[in-house]
């Protein structure tokens, strides 16, 4: 279904009992609501959560955000970095984590968990800081404190991640050959099942522009690293010891910052929660929430 947002249109699905927990997933750059695994949301349904998914603006379903002042054009990005240019954004990740507030109030959530993955972590390290009063807790997975920019991940970060339209076949061919440098070894997907759901998030809508507008909101993103010192909520960080995009490190600092924080480095995990490690993902969430009482 399509709500409206934070002046913007979102596209939402909500699975479960309307009186169950509210658990929000929050999506990384460039994914859709279909790269969560079913079995990973009917897990969590089948525990009692009533658990929200959705598209975040500029990728598939949702509402495209472009800034007729900003260029998103991958050469003269990588040109502004590279001549350290002073770069205008379109939206910031504080805007994104805006839309999940206002997702929430479209559905009447007063607050809820929430469950983000790479740049859904950082936007839900954002909601922590910015939004702590809405939060009942969050699991903050594969990502990182800073995205800096000037940081030494930012050219490894840009040549892998920044867009440029490609075609149907080129797209899925793409997606399969994700899942083979950054996906799960000890938790594979069938290649497929990766085919099948590449040809559905390009039947939904891929826009190279949009991806690279969110990754341009990603690198210029706040960091957090001081202030998740301050950060008075249960939290726990969950991240893949074959993570060959964010290192395991990234979130073991996450973890050490947040205070009373929970950390689980999972041994076959990389930067893709496959339907193979699902069933483990939602046992470390239901178990955490459970565990604290929440």
């Amino acid at each position: 279904m399509q709500i409206t947002a934070n002046g913007i249109t979102l596209e939402v699905e909500v699975h479960g009992p309307d009186q169950g927990t509210p658990l929000v997933l929050i999506r990384g750059l460039g994914s859709q609501l279909i790269h969560w695994p079913q079995n990973l949301v009917q897990g969590l349904v089948d525990r009692g959560y009533r658990t929200v998914i959705f598209d975040n603006r500029d990728v598939g379903k949702s509402q495209r955000c472009p800034d007729n002042q900003v260029s998103d054009d991958p050469d003269v990005i990588i040109e502004c970095l590279a001549n350290k240019t002073p770069f205008p954004l379109a939206y910031t990740l504080s805007d994104m984590a805006q839309d999940v507030i206002g997702l929430m109030d479209a559905l009447g959530i007063a607050a809820a968990h929430v469950f983000g993955v790479s740049m859904g972590g950082a936007i839900a390290q954002l909601l922590c800081l910015n939004h702590p009063e809405r939060l009942l807790s969050a699991t903050i997975v594969m990502t990182a404190a800073s995205f800096a920019a000037d940081s030494n991940d930012t050219p490894t970060l840009l040549s892998l991640l920044l867009s440029r339209p490609v075609d149907r076949d080129t797209y899925i061919d793409g997606w399969v050959q994700e899942h083979s440098n950054h996906g799960s070894p000890g938790y594979p997907m069938p290649e497929a099942d990766i085919r099948a759901e590449a040809a559905l998030a390009w039947s939904r809508g891929v826009d190279a522009d949009g991806i690279n507008r969110q990754l341009m909101a990603l690198m210029r993103s706040q960091d957090t690293r001081t202030s998740l010192t301050e950060v008075d909520l249960p939290c726990q960080v969950i991240h893949g010891v074959e993570d060959a995009l964010i290192p395991v490190a990234r979130g073991a600092e996450i973890a050490g910052l947040i205070p009373n924080c929970d950390y689980h480095a999972l041994e076959g995990m990389g930067h893709i929660i496959t339907p193979a490690l699902a069933p483990q993902i939602v046992d470390t969430v239901d178990g955490f929430i459970r565990r604290r009482g929440l």
